[in-house]
C-alpha cells in the first residue's frame, strides 16, 4: 500500500502532431503491433492512433520495438477479438512533437468519467436493479497565472482557435507520465478578483481514453 501526493506534477502539450502515418494491419496482441511501411518512428516516440477499432481510435501511445515495416504500441492491449476484430483495424498514427509546459497551474480538477447505469424493474419486484452502461464525458480545468509571456499560452490559444485535438501530458511525481488526447480551450479573460492572483482557465476536453505508464 501506497500513498502519493501531487506536488511536482507537471503539464506539457505537443504544438506539432505531424502528418499521418498510414498503418496497413494491427494485430490483437499485447501490446499490439502495427504494419507500417517506411514509418519512420523511433522507440520512445509518443503518437496517436487513428483506427477502425472504436475502442482504440484517439488513444495516445507510445512506441516500442521500432523495426523496419512495423512497430509496437506500449501498453496497447488488443487482444479480445470482440472489441477488436481481427483485421479490420487498419489505420494511421501522428507523431507528436514541440513539447511545451503548461506552466504556473493552480488547482487542476478532473471533471467527469462517472459510471452510468440503466435502472430496471420487474412488476413483481420490491426493488429496482442496475445494469452498468456508459461512462460519461471527461474533462480536466487547468487554472493558470495569466502571462502572457509563458511560450504555451500561443500553443493553448492556437488550439482554442482550430479546435483540432492535441496531446497532452502530466509527468507525476515519481516518474509516471499520463497522456491525454483532448480539445484543448482556455477562457479569453482572466479573473479580476480582489487580493487575489489573476488566472486564466485551460480546459481539456477528453476525445478517448487517457494512457498511463508507470515509471
Amino acid at each position: 500500500m501506497s500513498v502519493k501526493i501531487p506536488n511536482g506534477t507537471t503539464f506539457e502539450i505537443a504544438s506539432v502532431l505531424s502528418v499521418p502515418k498510414p498503418f496497413t494491419a494491427i494485430t490483437n496482441a499485447k501490446p499490439a503491433v502495427l504494419t507500417a511501411a517506411a514509418h519512420g518512428l523511433a522507440n520512445g516516440d509518443v503518437i496517436v492512433i487513428d483506427s477502425a477499432w472504436a475502442k482504440l481510435n484517439g488513444r495516445p501511445a507510445r512506441v516500442i520495438d521500432s523495426d523496419v515495416g512495423d512497430f509496437a504500441a506500449e501498453g496497447v492491449d488488443t487482444t479480445s477479438v470482440k472489441n477488436y476484430p481481427a483485421g479490420s483495424g487498419a489505420g494511421s498514427v501522428r507523431a507528436a512533437s514541440g513539447w511545451t509546459q503548461i506552466s504556473q497551474i493552480t488547482e487542476p480538477t478532473a471533471n467527469g468519467g462517472e459510471q452510468q447505469f440503466l435502472t430496471y424493474g420487474f412488476l413483481e419486484d420490491d426493488d429496482d436493479r442496475q445494469l452498468p452502461t456508459t461512462k460519461s464525458a471527461s474533462s480536466m480545468t487547468l487554472p493558470v497565472a495569466d502571462d502572457p509571456a509563458q511560450a504555451y499560452v500561443a500553443v493553448v490559444e492556437a488550439a482554442d482557435e482550430d479546435k483540432e485535438p492535441r496531446l497532452v501530458r502530466a509527468n507525476l511525481p515519481g516518474g509516471a507520465t499520463i497522456y491525454y488526447y483532448a480539445y484543448v480551450s482556455i477562457t479569453a479573460t482572466p479573473t479580476l478578483s480582489r487580493n487575489n492572483i489573476m488566472t486564466r482557465t485551460i480546459t481539456l476536453s477528453f476525445a478517448s481514453r487517457p494512457t498511463r505508464y508507470n515509471a
